[in-house]
């Protein structure tokens, strides 16, 4: 695999200190532009994230001293990259016309941001599910008349740990599914220093992210017809989101009925679904996706958020439900998995297919 130039716009905020900690060394992908705001361009990385960096590992030595672009000069950005994550912090309009901005300058961008997660012909994959998405890129360039330039977004970091495990049974038909997730602070882009006030409590609303639960899983389910990605009809997804005193690592409690009785699983079966749900082979690939815990108090946030290196999912508690025909406990590391981990596992499969050549 060839050597690819890429930036990361956005590098000071917490996501984007965690795609400097995962590019760091990274086989394929060699960082050769960091860029934020207008107030920390021009200004050391090292110098601006010293007093705010919130990684547990050190800032890498080999950014501490490169210089941050203004993201919003692309033709500076744009001569030193082949493509670029964006995990920028701004309305969400603006961050649609930046991303689209990139794109248009020929410049692939890899995107963390929700701005164009609903864009039809924006695939939004996880690289274990849904790969086939990729093919609408080529839709998505003869709109915006670029012959390299796309987005490709990185669905919401709260899915990410229960559709893993609802997706290979949707071959049973899946009627309904409730789901409760309880998200860590990270998700917000604080820690403890900055967010005293969530220590010991917990909030029961997190803006936008129930709408973000019950609407993105159908795109990533849906399938290409034509020029757009047209989202699955079902199942039914019913979601409440709570922020929680977590540092790291987002669960969620799931409910699931399917479309039959006499076509629903046995938990024996659901169990060797999940052990034998196969992966992918990419260095931010985990060895195992998904992992089904027997012991009845796991999945643990502290014990199991880490599981391969983030970027794998922990299943457990698998049951039979009063209302519904099962339900289940998920945990995936949000910043890791949920975030620029995936984002960087998505760039793999994107550079494995080509589409930055």
């Amino acid at each position: 695999m060839k050597k690819y130039n890429v930036g990361i716009i956005g590098a000071t905020g917490m996501v984007g200190q965690r795609f400097a900690a995962l590019l760091e060394s990274h086989p394929w992908f060699d960082v050769t532009a960091l860029a934020a705001s207008p107030r920390s361009a021009g200004k050391s990385y090292g110098e601006v994230v010293k007093d705010r960096w919130m990684m547990s590992t050190p800032v890498p030595e080999r950014f501490k001293d490169m210089i941050i672009s203004d993201a919003s000069d692309i033709t500076a950005v744009a001569g030193k990259v082949d493509f670029v994550f964006c995990a920028v912090d701004m309305p969400k309009e603006e961050i649609y016309a930046l991303e689209e901005s990139y794109a248009k300058a020929e410049i692939p961008v890899i995107s963390n941001n929700s701005a164009h997660r609903l864009t039809p012909d924006v695939p939004m994959i996880i690289p274990e599910i849904n790969p086939e998405h990729a093919e609408i890129v080529e839709s998505q360039r003869s709109r915006l008349g670029t012959k390299r330039g796309f987005i490709a977004v990185k669905s919401n970091c709260s899915i990410q740990s229960y559709v893993p495990a609802l997706h290979p049974l949707l071959n049973f038909g899946i009627k309904e599914v409730s789901v409760c997730t309880y998200q860590a602070i990270s998700g917000a882009g604080k820690n403890f220093d900055t967010w005293k006030e969530m220590v010991d409590n917990v909030i029961p609303h997190i803006g936008g992210e129930e709408e973000k639960s019950e609407k993105e899983p159908l795109k990533v389910w849906g399938r290409v017809v034509g020029d757009e990605i047209v989202n699955a009809d079902s199942p039914i997804i019913s979601a409440q989101c709570l922020r929680v005193p977590v540092s790291d690592g987002h669960m969620a409690a799931v409910s699931v009925k399917f479309e039959s009785f006499d076509n629903k699983p046995t938990k024996s079966e659901v169990i060797d679904i999940w052990d034998n749900f196969g992966g992918i082979e990419f260095p931010s690939a985990p060895e195992k996706f998904l992992t089904y815990f027997r012991e009845d108090d796991f999945p643990q946030t502290k014990l199991h958020r880490d599981l391969h290196c983030g970027m794998g999912v922990s299943v457990g508690r698998l049951r039979e439900d009063s209302l519904f025909d099962y339900k289940f406990i998920c945990l995936s590391h949000n910043t890791l998995r949920g975030a620029a981990g995936g984002a960087v596992l998505m760039a793999e499969m994107f550079a494995d297919k080509g589409f930055f050549d």
